[in-house]
């Protein structure tokens, strides 16, 4: 019961419509070979939906992995199907990859190369770390995990911090002034959502199956906090 995805930023202009015919059709496809197994590995786009101020769809990626049996160790082609949404707001477009923060960073580069041409057209959204600091503050007592890098202490990486009343703790306070929050879980009351959140703006619902929901919560919630 996990839905994980990561919201990214276009750095140019484009519109849906430009987004929406450039994506439309891409289907590309790549032989494999590898001793006497042969495959043909598809990467496309499908399901283009376009709604109000918004761009839906599925990014299909055909990969090679490589099971043991029996004493032998053979390839076997598998498909990933993540679902995006492009969304059109006063000042950006902002994308979200429903996967995994690895194969998110993989898809968005991937659109990138369809959109721009190139990598780096499409690029990390960022939350500042005062911004989710108010998120937090919002329900403090709602947030159970606490994380901090840039910490300026000598030989100290990161600090953390863990339990249901940490925000009732110095250590909190304390933690604020030698570094900057980079990661918090905490309970979304309205939804009642299990949210992580991270300043690279990676998000994950740890208590949610519907990734159509999800997307509703981003758009709602996180999109806010990266546009501040």
């Amino acid at each position: 019961m996990v839905v994980a995805g990561k919201v990214f930023r276009l750095s140019e202009k484009l519109s849906l419509d430009e987004i929406a015919s450039r994506l439309e059709g891409y289907h590309v496809e790549e032989p494999y070979e590898e001793g006497d197994h042969r495959f043909t590995l598809i990467t496309e786009v499908v399901g283009l939906t376009p709604k109000e101020n918004m761009l839906k769809g599925l990014f299909s990626h055909d990969y090679v992995t490589h099971v043991f049996h029996r004493g032998k160790v053979s390839p076997l082609p598998r498909t990933v199907e993540a679902l995006f949404s492009f969304n059109q707001l006063e000042k950006a477009i902002l994308l979200t990859v429903v996967e995994k923060k690895r194969l998110a960073n993989f898809i968005a580069n991937k659109l990138s190369e369809i959109l721009f041409d190139r990598v780096g057209g499409i690029v990390e959204a960022r939350i500042p770390p005062e911004t989710l600091r108010d998120f937090h503050m919002k329900n403090p007592e709602d947030t159970k995990i606490t994380f901090f890098d840039n910490v300026d202490i000598p030989n100290v990486n990161k600090l953390s911090l863990y339990g249901p009343d940490l925000v009732n703790t110095s250590l909190f306070e304390d933690y604020c002034k030698h570094g900057d929050l980079w990661y918090i879980v905490a309970r979304a009351r309205e939804y009642g959502y299990v949210v992580g959140i991270t300043r690279d703006a990676s998000v994950t619902i740890f208590n949610l199956t519907d990734k159509e929901k999800y997307l509703e919560y981003v758009v709602k919630e996180v999109y806010p906090l990266i546009l501040k």
